[in-house]
């Protein structure tokens, strides 16, 4: 009975290339071992043959196995060979030829030494001949040519053999051996289909990998390419903006007591409006670089929920909602100044989106967790929009981009801050009924009573220092009159910007020089000092003409003339990498466009500390 080959994949020449590549390397992987492993055994037989026949054909048969051996070194060339790889279809063939070879020899042992009248003999023989072939059919199983090769000469010149002696006892071997020999063709086969349609799995699930690889590869770039544009672009808006900014601050100041007073607050407003957009940019930005890290204390969550109510009593009161706070003695982990970002943003969500009812946060202790639950009566959330809601620019009910419904990142904000602090949120939601949003934070233990009033304080400050601002803009409120420093020095290339500081500072006695490169600022730093009036602070521009670095500059300049000047960076960068830079410097820095009683402000504390 002719073996049949197994079943073929069809598959495109590369990858039967690849599997050919495979299987002649599976196939001359154990040829040293084997070699010396058939060596042993021919040697073995070969004396124990001698010593009970002493019959010449022993030694003709062991000479031949010689021979065999004489030719390890041709297959033992393919370890040698370079381009064994791209050669495989050769040493497919080489390897056959040495299997026929091989088996020849084997299958000549029974009609060189098989005794006619020695049945023990005759059993070892048939004993030696069939374990060879279980034992060595694994290593030839990758190939089928190869499996043919090695098992049909020896087993053929075995049945022939016994069928030449004739007797019933070497019938019955004969047949025994048959049917061995059909047994051990289909687990031959069985060996062979498995190992191919492994191979052919590994390549595909290889192929996949790629393909994932390169898919992920071209989605960073994407997102690389996103990131660079909404940095370049948000600089770039930021810069006239902020001109804007500090103009308009000038013209609201002016016309305080003017009939178009009026046009210079809805001006203001608008710029605020504009100014609040970028800066949640620039918070996502700011979260994506890992730039805000929390700072974990223990907290007192009934300061942060009494400024909660405040801020958004009024907008709540303009919908006709009811806003309910339900403060609380519990303390929690957390960073306050991000959690009551975060809890801001959930509640600005709430009342956004519910047009009647309002909007309950309710906090309760759980073991060692606590629960603060931000629950409407809103619109409501379908659950095929439940995660999509925490994209970035996504708004359910805003097809048509209201602007006055902001820009669709309050939930990304959250989320991202959810996972910063490690507090796992959950959304529960039926549309036209409402949503409830719940954090859970570890339980803290109250602080010392004098330890109290700073961890309100902290709590009240809101997330200034960590992001671009709790709340949206609005319009600064008169404060007291600052003390501030004069004369400054101003490094900034944007012509437009220096006229619009220096328009704003003057109006509040501030004399300022604008200069717009390193070198014109040390010529202004050298002429100030021969008149005896050096400058009480330094404000610099990040991103200086033609790539110049404002925060090099400024620490040149100050390590040049005064290096415990104060100094005040200001940048409309949003570039994750030049952001964690900003940070690790640790400089007080403002980010574009700045609120004109901020700035004031802070020049204000940077000269309080000197």
């Amino acid at each position: 009975m002719t073996p049949k080959a197994p079943t073929t994949v069809v598959v495109d020449a590369a990858t039967a290339q690849r599997v050919l590549r495979e299987q002649v390397a599976s196939l001359f992987s154990t040829l040293g071992s084997a070699t010396v492993a058939d060596a042993l055994l021919a040697w073995t037989v070969g004396g124990l043959f001698y010593w009970q026949l002493h019959s010449p054909w022993v030694l003709a048969w062991v000479g031949l196995h010689f021979l065999e051996l004489l030719r390890y070194p041709s297959q033992a060339a393919y370890h040698r060979d370079p381009a064994a790889a791209e050669r495989s279809a050769f040493w497919a063939r080489r390897h056959w030829q040495e299997m026929v070879f091989f088996s020849c020899i084997w299958g000549a042992l029974p009609w060189m030494m098989m005794p006619a009248d020695n049945l023990p003999m005759t059993s070892m023989i048939v004993l030696v001949i069939v374990g060879l072939c279980s034992t060595g059919l694994p290593a030839v199983a990758a190939r089928w040519p190869s499996v043919l090769a090695f098992v049909l000469p020896m087993n053929i010149g075995l049945i022939s053999a016994l069928l030449w002696h004739g007797s019933n006892t070497h019938l019955f071997l004969a047949f025994f051996v048959a049917v061995y020999l059909l047994a051990t063709f289909q687990i031959a086969q069985a060996l062979n289909k498995m190992l191919t349609e492994s191979l052919l799995a590994r390549f595909e699930k290889e192929a996949l990998a790629e393909q994932i690889a390169e898919q992920m590869a071209a989605t960073q770039r994407l997102s690389d390419e996103k990131t660079r544009f909404f940095a370049s672009a948000s600089h770039d808006l930021r810069q006239p903006l902020h001109a804007i900014a500090l103009f308009g601050a000038v013209l609201e100041r002016e016309l305080q007591d003017h009939n178009a007073g009026q046009h210079a607050n809805r001006l203001m407003q608008a710029v605020h409006v504009m100014g609040s957009s970028l800066d949640t940019m620039l918070d996502m930005s700011r979260l994506d670089a890992g730039v805000v890290q929390p700072e974990l204390n223990a907290v007192p969550l009934k300061p942060m929920l009494q400024a909660l109510n405040q801020l958004f009593a009024s907008r709540a009161e303009e919908k006709g909602l009811q806003l309910r706070l339900r403060t609380t003695e519990l303390w929690v982990l957390t960073d306050p100044h991000l959690l009551q970002r975060l809890l801001a943003n959930l509640v600005e969500n709430a009342i956004k989106y519910t047009d009647h009812g309002g909007v309950l946060v309710r906090v309760r202790a759980r073991q060692d967790q606590v629960w603060i639950d931000v629950i409407d009566s809103g619109r409501g959330i379908a659950p095929e929009n439940s995660e999509k809601v925490f994209e970035a620019f996504y708004q359910v009910h805003n097809p048509g981009r209201d602007r006055s419904q902001g820009l669709g990142m309050g939930l990304s904000i959250v989320r991202r801050l959810s996972h910063l602090l490690h507090h796992p949120m959950q959304l529960t939601s039926r549309p036209g009924v409402g949503t409830r949003f719940r954090l859970t934070l570890p339980l803290a233990q109250a602080r010392p009573p004098a330890l109290i009033a700073a961890a309100t304080d902290g709590a009240r400050t809101g997330a200034a220092s960590s992001m671009s601002g709790i709340h949206p803009r609005a319009p600064a409120q008169q404060t007291p009159a600052l003390v501030l420093p004069s004369p400054v020095l101003l490094l900034d290339d944007e012509v437009d910007i220096g006229d619009a500081m220096a328009a704003l500072l003057s109006s509040h006695g501030v004399q300022l020089q604008v200069v717009t490169d390193e070198a014109a600022a040390e010529h202004a730093f050298g002429q100030a000092a021969q008149e005896g009036r050096p400058f009480a602070a330094l404000i610099c521009d990040y991103r200086l003409a033609e790539g110049a670095d404002g925060l090099e500059a400024a620490h040149r300049l100050r390590a040049a003339f005064n290096p415990d000047l104060p100094f005040l960076l200001m940048t409309g960068e949003t570039s994750p990498q030049r952001l964690q830079r900003v940070r690790d410097t640790g400089v007080t820095v403002l980010f574009k466009p700045v609120v004109a009683q901020v700035l004031l402000q802070t020049l204000a504390k940077l000269i309080a500390k000197v």
